[in-house]
């Protein structure tokens, strides 16, 4: 994780914390691309007045993304800019490829129909929302925001997805200045914070659990070294003890099957195999020991 050194309950909570905090940033990041190449646009149309020769097309430009209302609100809005602010200065060292991502962009067909469309917000926010489904897909501006953490790379589409819906979000009416910013994580809204606890809970009971997790794995290893099984697949195990012991609502079953399609992310192709088959067998160990409680609501106190 980065900046997590220590084995103190409060560190492992402030290296959680810091690492939600940079998956707004990149949600930021991302998001101000909208405000950031329509004012590129803007540089680009009044250079090219200043040509030697300009075209007829370079003396009197279209205007219309420069223009766009949807992405004109995004960039008037009170708590985007602040996030701006702080998080994407990194974008002025980028300028080039901001430019760059615009001049590829007006090539294309969509780009030419966009500016002989009727106006009005939908077609805006249309357009808007395919231009930044471009961007995300440029190389280019990608690997420039993956410099701000190596954590990223697997970050950066599940970023990308929730922005896309979210934009698909904001209606005509209510999206103005004044309005909350969407972020990934935002303890001001309730759903956000319960789930911002029970993440801050398992993860503090999968510490707890992590040696009796990792005895029985190494117990129901079969011609297989511990040390030899992949880190992740090892975190994965435990991480799925700890919900097995201490989260009473959340059957044994589904837990299985959600770090099996975990490990298909971020492990393995033969993991999901190995996980199914040692969570299967440690099911049968853990409720013997009595450590099994499926009742009650929320996170259980660990057992000792």
């Amino acid at each position: 994780m980065g900046r997590y050194e220590g084995g103190d309950e409060l560190g492992l909570m402030r290296t959680f914390d810091y690492h939600m905090g940079k998956l707004n940033e990149l949600g930021v990041l991302q998001v101000s691309l909208l405000p950031l190449v329509a004012e590129a646009a803007g540089r680009v149309m009044e250079d090219a007045k200043g040509k030697f020769r300009p075209t007829a097309e370079d003396s009197n430009p279209n205007y219309r993304l420069v223009e766009n209302e949807f992405i004109r609100r995004m960039a008037d809005n009170f708590e985007l800019k602040k996030h701006m602010e702080k998080w994407c200065g990194c974008w002025v060292t980028h300028e080039v490829l901001v430019r760059e991502a615009f001049l590829d962009f007006r090539q294309r067909e969509e780009y030419k129909a966009y500016l002989a469309a009727a106006p009005g917000y939908d077609v805006d926010k249309d357009f808007a929302i395919f231009l930044f489904r471009y961007l995300m897909n440029r190389d280019a501006l990608c690997e420039a925001m993956g410099e701000r953490s190596l954590l990223w790379d697997d970050d950066f589409d599940q970023i990308a997805q929730y922005n896309f819906m979210m934009l698909k979000t904001l209606d005509e009416d209510g999206f103005d200045e004044a309005m909350m910013w969407p972020l990934m994580y935002d303890r001001r809204k309730e759903k956000d914070e319960d789930d911002m606890t029970f993440a801050r809970e398992l993860l503090k009971a999968t510490q707890e659990c992590r040696a009796e997790a990792e005895e029985l794995t190494r117990k129901y290893l079969q011609g297989w070294e511990f040390e030899r099984v992949s880190r992740m697949d090892i975190t994965l195990i435990n991480m799925a003890v700890a919900e097995f012991t201490a989260c009473p609502t959340i059957p044994e079953r589904v837990t299985v099957d959600e770090y099996i399609e975990l490990s298909k992310e971020f492990s393995s192709d033969r993991s999901r195999l190995f996980i199914n088959g040692i969570l299967d067998k440690m099911i049968a160990e853990l409720r013997s020991r009595g450590r099994i409680s499926k009742m009650g609501r929320g996170l259980a106190e660990m057992k000792e």
